[in-house]
């Protein structure tokens, strides 16, 4: 690893490149790396940073629609009268049309306009998602339609909207601008419980609910087109498009899959979406039964139901995502002064620390309240230090040209074997333990079936232990990168000739 690189990754969150120069020093070498940043990608510095701000705008929209459906969960198995194994498909029709096109949308986005291919993906989820809002009470095929269509321009999105952040910023504003946007997800999916339980309260129906995030697409749409630019692949890494050259689809699959902290990161990271997704979807739920049996809430009747717990676990999430991604970040750039593989080892540990504790929310939800909001804030605290540092980890092990297929490829997996179903395969486990309808076992199926959470953290920690090993290689080899098609000029007989580098290295 370059030493420069070095100092700069031991830097403080959110603070310059080098704390050993002098002010005059420091600020003299800030703005010369802004202004070479600037003219390698072609973005201003004052566009680049509204750029991602307009990123974090969409993607904080992005995840408070998908979590709008947690937060009226009950009153949609009120309304349509389904069980938990249909509630989960909810959520597993989303993340499986999200996922398989991901792919399709990371390979156009290493090689097409990208703003162009978000700005469409984003209109289509935002029209979709209108359309859910009008499904009438016979149904619910509709709906799980509908929520599998929105997957489809969530996935025009995600994998791409990293890539431009990756395309403007280098070292330490790199991983301070993916905080930020990583940001957006914990807060996003806060917000999407707190919005669907208060909208569907107010105006007394869930549908409503759901028109909240279109119109505030369709604005993300035009921010797009007419604000954001397009920048230049790798040119802020010295490394231009030019010099960069595209290999086809199975090249790029062959090498991903010969990286060893990319595959074992991706696996590290769907533990996190196994989690994460299982927490999203039946938490509130789970919260609720649990005051029902507790004698603290009725029973929920017809489409209405108590929204307290959603608007809590709401502002947990919102409050441990801000806490988790800072908090991650900050200990693995002091940890980075001391070994270059800190930030596999922060999220190990993240992961480790958070079992006990969603262990513990899940085994006192029906003895004490106070005591499960305690132990769910720290479990997801804990839980949230990946989700920026597993982000960074991708777009510097990958060289910039793989970069959105590499990122298609962490979600096609990590949804796979994580998010997709999870939910499905809680809800149906929960069904399976049921013994009768009592709202004592609906509380307690729930229960049995959500510490398969807590076995699932431990074994992303190890993932990532493992990741730890070879991070370090797979970095160097990355920022060493030299296409092996490329030609170089070499004097033959009083001629330039183009010969293949291999040739030459050989």
């Amino acid at each position: 690893m370059p030493v420069g690189e070095q100092a700069s990754d031991s830097a403080p969150f959110l603070s310059s490149d080098s704390e050993a120069e002098g002010p005059e020093e420091q600020d003299g070498t800030e703005h010369q790396e802004s202004q070479e940043e600037e003219s390698a990608s072609g973005v201003s510095n004052v566009r680049a940073r509204l750029i991602v701000a307009i990123l974090c705008y969409i993607n904080l929209l992005n995840y408070v629609d998908r979590f709008t459906v947690a937060g009226v969960l009950p009153e949609i198995e009120s309304f349509f009268g389904i069980n938990d194994g249909d509630s989960g498909l909810l959520q597993t029709v989303f993340i499986c049309s999200y996922m398989f096109l991901a792919p399709v949308f990371g390979y156009f986005g290493d090689r097409y306009n990208r703003k162009y291919i978000m700005s469409a993906g984003i209109f289509f989820w935002s029209l979709v998602t209108l359309l859910s809002s009008f499904t009438p009470r016979k149904h619910f095929w509709a709906l799980l339609l509908t929520r599998g269509l929105v997957g489809v321009g969530e996935a025009s999105y995600s994998t791409i909207a990293p890539t431009i952040i990756a395309d403007l910023y280098v070292k330490d504003k790199r991983t301070t601008m993916l905080s930020i946007f990583y940001f957006a997800i914990p807060v996003g999916s806060g917000l999407g419980y707190i919005v669907g339980a208060q909208v569907s309260n107010v105006m007394n129906d869930w549908h409503y609910a759901l028109r909240v995030t279109p119109g505030l697409g369709f604005l993300a749409v035009l921010l797009l087109l007419f604000v954001v630019q397009e920048p230049k692949r790798g040119a802020v890494e010295a490394r231009p498009e030019s010099q960069l050259h595209h290999t086809s689809w199975l090249t790029d699959l062959q090498a991903l899959s010969k990286n060893r902290s990319f595959v074992l990161s991706t696996f590290g990271f769907t533990a996190v979406a196994f989690v994460t997704g299982s927490l999203a979807l039946w938490a509130p739920t789970f919260f609720f039964r649990a005051a029902v049996i507790t004698g603290e809430k009725a029973p929920c009747t017809g489409s209405r139901c108590s929204s307290s717990e959603s608007l809590i676990f709401g502002a947990i999430t919102c409050v441990t995502g801000i806490l988790g991604v800072a908090s991650g970040v900050l200990v693995s750039r002091q940890l980075k002064k001391k070994t270059p593989r800190a930030d596999p080892l922060v999220c190990a540990a993240g992961l480790l620390l958070s079992a006990p504790f969603l262990y513990l929310t899940i085994m006192l939800a029906d003895r004490s309240t106070s005591a499960t909001f305690v132990f769910v804030f720290f479990g997801e605290t804990f839980l949230s230090m990946n989700w920026a540092i597993v982000a960074d980890i991708l777009l510097y092990v990958v060289v910039p040209t793989r970069r959105s297929t590499a990122e298609a490829l962490q979600i096609i997996v990590s949804h796979l074997l994580g998010d997709a179903g999870s939910p499905l395969l809680i809800g149906n486990l929960s069904d399976s333990l049921r013994k009768t309808d009592s709202y004592l076992w609906q509380f307690r199926s729930l229960q049995l079936s959500l510490l398969l959470c807590a076995f699932v953290a431990v074994v992303g920690g190890a993932f990532f232990l493992a990741t730890a090993l070879f991070i370090q290689r797979d970095r160097e080899q990355a920022e060493n990168y030299i296409p092996t098609d490329e030609s170089i000029v070499v004097p033959k007989s009083g001629r330039s000739t183009p010969v293949p580098v291999s040739s030459v290295l050989i």
